[in-house]
């Protein structure tokens, strides 16, 4: 048997659904496993439960994942470390000497929300606390610096190579019916699939747009009016604005370099391993016995292209750890005690991401093996179903995005979008292309633009959720109604998610990453030009 047939869709369907009604991702998840477990044992539950136990340690079993999964936990340590230094209030202080407008204080918003890409809560909380008091000092209105914040978190963390948002998306990549026929590692899957990644990449020119030509539309450009009306910087129509965020503990002897120091050293560490990985696994002992000689069988872009990011991203998050520790006892910037108690509560905090990694791997290894493996062998089923009933490849991008951005939507979380969608739409793309008797390049970019939808739709749902974390922290980052920011950003949102499926569509149909982009940009053109004329709220 290669399949348990329409029996496999009950634990995506179930998630989903679950999801939906719960708005809790971890539970939809777990749920969805156990029905996954439970068809494959016949109905017993005892057997259900022990193949489920067995599915998660499996999970964490497998070198690749119990690297991502330390790699996710340490930078959450990292994170933990950087927020108790008091370097961003030093960074604040710098930073407000030499911006004096609220055009460019918001340009320095969004320039650090592309430099702090590593991590979308920390991104959120560090870049608003640093740049809230500049903001406010120039009149800009909370709910401006908020929809900033949200726009350069999820959406920047998406296509950043060193982010614990990609290195989850290419190890369920990785783990995919129909990755190994493309013939490429997971990570150049990623660099080559950011060009059409047309949701994130527009939400960031749209942030730049709005704050070069002022051309706020609907309920941002009430609040605007109501500044200049009140002078308050947030409507208290919308409620209470989240407190201000607790002085971080932390010396008075903190400089700005010193909130900036380990985010270059964990860029720096992370591009020097990913080729010295390569580089170091080609050595056989045999033919190549050295790291020289390793250096000398291969291109450089050939060792970028080859390597295993999983071990690339966990050595230089334990460099930068290391070298993070000793810059700032020797920088006297905290204690002993002071670094554990920190590093831990930044662990912590990673430990909702951590239970969403794990259960990722686990309905996706229910999901696409086949039954003599111990799953449902669905991503077969599903592969072979939509061939044979002639579904059009052409649409497959717009229909993952939509679906993708109401999952989204409704959990509030793209990681658990993200397990449940890109597992089921690369073999669906796989057996179309094959159909087709595409060739593996046609085949490479129908998969690149539909994984792209999968992940646009996911940012765009968690965006503009009001029970998205990234929306929450961004609300409280820059100390503005939660309401208030949920609806100035929504039409913001709605608007380039509407640009992004138009180009998702003409992009599936021609399988041209250039043709996508000129209808997506003509559309959001259109929509800057009118949009601010006739979308007047307030």
């Amino acid at each position: 048997m290669a399949n348990f047939g329409l029996w496999g869709i009950i634990p995506p369907v179930l998630t989903i659904a679950l999801a939906f009604i719960t708005k809790d991702v971890v539970i939809s998840l777990f749920l969805g496993i156990l029905s996954g477990t439970l068809i494959v044992a016949g109905g017993n539950p005892f057997a259900a439960l022990v193949n489920l136990s067995d599915v998660v340690a499996g999970s964490l079993n497998d070198g690749w994942n119990i690297r991502i999964f330390l790699f996710c936990a340490l930078l959450g340590g990292l994170v933990g470390l950087l927020s108790k230094t008091g370097a961003t209030k030093a960074f604040g202080r710098w930073v407000g000497l030499r911006v004096r407008t609220g055009r460019a204080s918001l340009l320095m918003t969004w320039f650090f929300g592309l430099l702090i890409f590593i991590d979308d809560y920390f991104n959120s909380l560090a870049v608003g606390t640093v740049m809230r008091p500049i903001t406010d000092k120039n009149g800009v209105p909370r709910a401006k610096l908020a929809y900033v914040l949200d726009s350069t978190a999820a959406p920047v963390c998406i296509i950043a190579p060193i982010s614990s948002w990609v290195i989850t998306v290419m190890s369920i990549v990785k783990g995919s019916e129909g990755f190994s026929a493309l013939g490429m590692s997971e990570f150049e899957f990623f660099i080559r699939s950011i060009p059409y990644n047309i949701y994130a990449l527009l939400t960031l020119i749209m942030v730049l747009v709005i704050i070069l030509t002022n051309r706020d539309f609907g309920p941002m450009a009430a609040s605007h009016r109501y500044h200049e009306k009140t002078g308050s910087l947030y409507n208290i129509a919308y409620g209470d604005a989240p407190g201000e965020i607790a002085e971080v503990e932390g010396k008075d002897n903190a400089r700005p370099i010193d909130m900036l120091f380990p985010i270059i050293i964990l860029i720096i560490s992370a591009v020097v391993f990913f080729p010295v990985t390569t580089w170091m696994g080609a050595i056989d002992g045999e033919s190549i016995t050295s790291l020289g000689q390793a250096m000398g069988s291969m291109s450089l872009g050939q060792a970028f292209n080859d390597t295993d990011a999983s071990y690339a991203l966990f050595y230089a998050v334990i460099f930068t750890l290391s070298i993070t520790f000793v810059y700032y006892f020797a920088r006297r910037l905290f204690s002993i005690k002071e670094a554990s108690e920190a590093f831990r509560e930044g662990i912590g905090s990673m430990v909702p991401a951590l239970l969403i990694l794990t259960m990722a791997w686990s309905i996706g290894t229910i999901i696409k093996s086949p039954p003599a493996e111990g799953g449902l062998g669905l991503a077969n089923y599903l592969s072979e179903a939509v061939v044979a009933g002639g579904f059009p490849l052409a649409l497959v991008p717009m229909i993952v995005f939509g679906l993708s951005a109401l999952i989204a939507f409704s959990t509030g979380t793209s990681w658990g979008t993200f397990a449940i969608m890109i597992p089921i739409t690369m073999p669906i793309v796989a057996g179309l292309a094959n159909a087709k008797g595409l060739p593996l390049e046609g085949m490479a970019h129908a998969m690149f633009i539909s994984v792209s939808a999968v992940l646009g739709g996911s940012v765009f749902g968690d965006h503009a959720s009001p029970i998205s974390d990234t929306t929450i922290l961004s609300s409280t980052g820059a100390s503005c109604p939660h309401l208030e920011h949920v609806a100035t950003q929504m039409p913001y949102a709605v608007f380039v998610a509407v640009c992004s499926i138009a180009g998702f569509l003409v992009g599936g149909l021609f399988l041209n990453v250039l043709l996508a982009w000129i209808v997506a940009l003509a559309l959001f053109v259109i929509g800057m030009i009118f949009l601010p004329r006739i979308y007047q709220k307030g």
